[in-house]
């Protein structure tokens, strides 16, 4: 069975079965989560220096952090098109 890819930019890409959550980066409580990963070493930043836009939360405890708006990822899980099977 293929494994669903999302890109998330860059050239970066997650699995679409392991995401939990998209979210926006500017709440306290998403800063405050993004800093705790990031002082427990849970952190990928996938931004390449960039604006951070949307925060991924993994089911494994990782939190990814992209430059693409939430919006734009949100339609690339749920559209077909948007990922790519790979095995």
């Amino acid at each position: 069975m293929p494994v669903k890819l999302i890109n998330i930019g860059f050239g970066n890409y997650i699995s679409a079965d392991k995401l939990i959550s998209v979210t926006s980066p500017d709440s306290a409580p998403i800063k405050r989560a993004v800093q705790v990963s990031r002082e427990k070493g849970l952190l990928i930043d996938a931004s390449f220096g960039r604006s951070t836009k949307a925060v991924l939360f993994m089911e494994n405890g990782f939190i990814v952090l992209s430059a693409l708006a939430p919006e734009t990822l949100s339609e690339r899980v749920s559209d077909n098109n948007g990922a790519e099977g790979m095995e």
